[in-house]
């Protein structure tokens, strides 16, 4: 025993000396590397755009002035990042961006910017190629599209409200404006540019009338997801599933039914502008979430 012991010991010396010897003298390269800790105790929001998307959008075909298989499509990319990186509390999309915030206490890959972004990013455009078929099944994907991500910190609860509120109050601005756009250009056969110069100038109540008198559209009854946006939150669900079992001293399974409680991330489309939502989902913004 004591010869062993020896042995082991002789062993594991020798695994030391070779991992200090390791170094080399390329190893200066390091020290190059910036550090690029995020601040402690602010929330860290992960932004990413599509890149040239407009013209992969024309491509692809897809519909105008929304096409609900892409927000639906980009809603499981978000969901499939929240679900890998569990320490977002709240993510928000619309059109071909999304907002993902990291708790204000993560300590996720020692707070290095960097970690974040290229997590983020390379995790949401894998899933955009992985999942297309699943929402564009006669439309073959021609090329893979390009994300890029920014990295901005808040410190306050207020700080990421009115960041979220920035965010959701866009969509509605962008969303007004392409209504009434693609409405001149596809039913009324305006050219884009005659379309552009009927719309230059005009406030959001001038685009709402040309949308109901000229279209008998109401803004107001068009789908909330493309007025509003996609809001991705972590929400508690019972479900039944049914499971087979062997009972003792029987020969054939049975199946039964179980109730399971799980934590899934569950899409919205809402208001996040006004007090309602944060009051209705104060753990999002708690801190010991």
């Amino acid at each position: 025993m004591l010869r062993w012991w020896r042995a082991a010991t002789a062993i594991s010396a020798g695994s030391v000396r070779r991992l200090s010897m390791a170094k080399s003298k390329f190893e200066y390269v390091r020290d190059f590397e910036a550090d690029d800790t995020c601040l402690p105790n602010c929330w860290i929001v992960v932004r990413l755009d599509g890149r040239n998307f407009h013209r992969f959008s024309e491509q692809h075909d897809f519909k105008k002035p929304n096409d609900e298989r892409a927000l639906q499509l980009m809603t499981k990319c978000a969901q499939t990042v929240m679900q890998e990186l569990e320490d977002i509390a709240i993510a928000y999309g619309q059109s071909d961006e999304y907002s993902f915030v990291f708790k204000k206490k993560s300590k996720w890959f020692k707070r290095r910017a960097s970690k974040f972004m290229t997590h983020v990013v390379s995790q949401f455009a894998s899933s955009y190629v992985f999942y297309w078929k699943d929402y564009f099944k006669d439309q073959q994907l021609l090329y893979p599209p390009g994300f890029d991500g920014r990295i901005v910190l808040y410190p306050s609860n207020q700080n990421l409200k009115d960041y979220l509120s920035w965010r959701q109050a866009d969509c509605h601005i962008n969303n007004l404006y392409n209504t009434v756009f693609w409405m001149l250009v596809q039913r009324s056969g305006l050219t884009p540019g005659q379309a552009q110069d009927r719309l230059q100038g005009t406030l959001a109540g001038d685009k709402n009338e040309i949308l109901f008198s000229e279209f008998n559209i109401n803004y107001n009854n068009e789908p909330l997801m493309y007025r509003k946006g996609t809001v991705l939150i972590w929400q508690k669900t019972t479900e039944v599933v049914t499971k087979k079992i062997k009972p003792p001293k029987e020969m054939e399974e049975k199946e039964i039914e179980v109730t399971r409680t799980r934590t899934k991330v569950v899409p919205l489309h809402c208001d996040i502008i006004g007090d309602q939502f944060w009051e209705e989902y104060p753990e999002i913004l708690a801190e010991d979430s």
